[in-house]
């Protein structure tokens, strides 16, 4: 299986197949015509309490991937929405922040295990 991430942002392409917003907030200044997200699964999304402690703070990187694990695990509903998207073919996971390496569609793609 295989996972692509993308800035929402970033224009969008033919080769993302399904777009799926992993973000639980809307991008800021976006319009979901411009965005052209397929699916907004904001349940997958880090915690608002974990997001907010995280605030994209390098230094917390390996913590948060942790934390955040743990919650993937516990939101077997998410991690289900997610199967199902993946058994429709190519899907590219989007998300808002800036840091391209640091953020939650970089964790969901590392574990992709997760999700077979």
């Amino acid at each position: 299986m295989d996972i692509k991430i993308k800035r929402v942002y970033a224009e969008p392409s033919d080769e993302d197949g399904r777009r799926i917003l992993v973000d639980r907030l809307w991008p800021r200044g976006l319009t979901k015509e411009k965005a052209r997200v397929d699916l907004w699964l904001k349940e997958i999304a880090p915690s608002t309490e974990l997001r907010k402690w995280f605030a994209h703070d390098p230094s917390k990187w390996d913590e948060f991937q942790k934390h955040y694990l743990s919650e993937l695990k516990e939101n077997k509903d998410a991690i289900q929405a997610l199967k199902d998207a993946l058994k429709k073919g190519r899907v590219t996971l989007v998300y808002g922040a800036k840091d391209q390496e640091h953020n939650d569609a970089v964790v969901i793609q590392k574990n992709s295990g997760l999700f077979t």
